[in-house]
């Protein structure tokens, strides 16, 4: 810990801004944990979420230090667009990228006029970069370029600090069929032992989690229960990555808050694995499960080096219901691997097994992305094309033009959809009938029809996953 010395410009409160563009809805974790290393350490940083707060003239202007948080590209994207408006209002201030997504677009944010870029575990390097700043000393030490893990020494992981923030019900809450409680949002990990090659969190955590400290999240999560919360989302990459932490965490909580409900992100092969601690997870608040299923191709599954294969899906999904848990999955149906045949395929099911219930229709227009730092990057089966720093990736074109157009119209039917507040079942539908008519198979006979359980999932109102 830096020594502190006297109370200096940097320690006035507002010097520092600790911003954030979009973290899926939720009270964003790029600041929350920043903010309270900060104040431990002396400082007082104000916030501001652009996700549901108005861009402020007068707290960019009083900063010395604005910090943008950046965990995922959504957040990259608006965080570019942020710091121009930002360096316009306060040309003066040092500009600072953190998050998962920073290190591996460094030359581009250096570009934007960052002074500072760090990437996984960065808090303490946060708290020297202002000491750094209030003393006057050479910052280069602050990039963090692609390649550069996060450190291995543990963190000493205070509460997070939500004073200042905007209130619950401005963020995502539970829906259950109509009936939308107050969520909120906490993390028990961070970083993940698998290598998923189309995952960002394997080029900065290296195959490594990392447990927060039970006590905090214990702390962490009664500070928003007594904000009205009734809900939590686990924000961790993979929340059985250490199933016995994740077992004393749920119970301590249940212990804390017997009415509290959680909802948790868990591989697919942990779901089968780990198939018997389900039901104590859903005895303890649990309700639904997030799973990254991504394909039902085993071609697709084992070039992103997924772990599990078409069988575990089903595996999952019968583990799930069996304890009483939804799960709802992640999607990625259009990848260079994926054909139009895989499509139809994943959408018989969907419908078969009564899983599209459970699914946010977005999750059927994804298509791969190929960040800076991909581990597909090298792929020699993957024709790249030239990064494109507007969309943030490397672009790719389907052998079969058939499938790039029907994902265009898919995107746009599922846009028309959210925007109309359709029943996601209907969306479902019409997208089914828009993958038959790109095969050349009758479709009428689906374009109105959807069939449910009467059941509703419940789900987050905020929808998007990355």
């Amino acid at each position: 810990m830096p020594d502190r010395g006297a109370i200096g410009p940097m320690h006035e409160h507002g010097a520092i801004l600790l911003a954030s563009t979009y973290e899926l809805g939720h009270q964003p974790s790029g600041i929350t944990f920043p903010k309270a290393f900060l104040e431990r350490a002396g400082f007082s940083p104000a916030t501001l979420d652009l996700a549901v707060e108005e861009l402020d003239a007068g707290r960019i202007r009083a900063a010395r230090l604005v910090a943008i948080s950046v965990p995922m590209h959504t957040a990259l994207r608006l965080g570019l667009a942020a710091a121009a408006r930002i360096r316009a209002l306060n040309p003066s201030a040092a500009l600072c990228f953190h998050g998962l997504y920073a290190p591996l677009h460094a030359p581009l944010l250096r570009q934007a006029g960052a002074v500072a870029v760090l990437g996984g575990e960065c808090e303490e390097e946060l708290v020297a970069l202002a000491d750094a700043l209030e003393r006057g000393a050479d910052l280069s030490r602050f990039v963090h370029a692609s390649g550069a893990t996060a450190p291995t020494d543990r963190l000493d992981y205070p509460v997070p600090s939500r004073s200042g923030l905007p209130p619950p019900a401005r963020y995502a809450g539970l829906d259950e069929g109509g009936t939308v409680r107050l969520a909120g949002y906490t993390d028990a990990t961070r970083g993940c032992l698998h290598r998923c090659r189309h995952c960002p969190i394997p080029a900065v955590y290296d195959g490594r989690f990392v447990a927060i400290p039970e006590d905090v999240v214990r702390r962490d999560v009664a500070q928003q229960v007594a904000a009205g919360v009734t809900h939590v989302t686990f924000g961790d990459p993979d929340f059985l990555n250490g199933p016995t932490h994740a077992r004393r965490v749920l119970r301590a909580l249940h212990s804390d808050h017997p009415s509290l409900t959680f909802d948790f992100t868990a591989k697919v092969e942990h779901l089968v694995r780990h198939a018997a601690l389900l039901p104590e997870l859903r005895a303890d608040g649990a309700i639904f499960v997030v799973s990254a299923v991504e394909s039902l191709s085993e071609r697709v599954l084992e070039k992103l080096d997924k772990g599990h294969t078409r069988d575990d899906v089903f595996r999952a999904f019968a583990a799930c219901q069996a304890a009483a848990l939804t799960l709802r999955p992640t999607l990625v149906p259009f990848t260079p691997w994926s054909t139009l045949d895989d499509y139809l395929d994943l959408l018989e099911v969907f419908e078969r097994e009564g899983w599209a219930e459970s699914l946010d229709p977005v999750q059927l227009s994804i298509r791969l992305l190929v960040p800076a730092g991909s581990l597909l990057a090298g792929d020699p089966e993957l024709a790249l094309e030239d990064y494109d720093a507007a969309t943030l990736g490397f672009p790719w074109r389907h052998p079969d033009p058939r499938v790039d157009a029907l994902q265009a119209k898919v995107a746009s039917c599922v846009e028309d959809g959210a925007t109309r507040a359709e029943r996601p079942l209907d969306t479902f539908a019409r997208v089914r009938a828009l993958a038959l008519a790109a095969a050349g198979r009758p479709h009428a006979h689906v374009a109105r029809r959807s069939h449910s359980s009467g059941r509703a999932a419940p789900r987050l109102t905020e929808s998007w996953f990355c």
